[in-house]
């Protein structure tokens, strides 16, 4: 994710905890950035995890298998 729509993320919850708080614009805004972040770490950890190797005790090793 763009280091512009984390801080974008950043500053529309700053202002969310003001007296003045989000537009309803601001606030789909918001949800849409949110979800964005949110799949774009679940991206980052999968691809972490599936190059991830095991190494048993007797020295062998395997992949991680995805769990369906």
């Amino acid at each position: 994710m763009k280091p512009e729509k984390i801080q974008r993320i950043n500053e529309l919850a700053k202002k969310s905890r003001t007296t003045e708080g989000l537009t309803p614009e601001e606030k789909q805004e918001q949800a849409q950035l949110r979800q964005e972040y949110i799949d774009a770490m679940k991206q980052s950890l999968k691809s972490q995890l599936d190059s991830s190797v095991v190494i048993r005790p007797d020295g062998t090793s395997y992949r991680l298998k995805q769990k369906h």
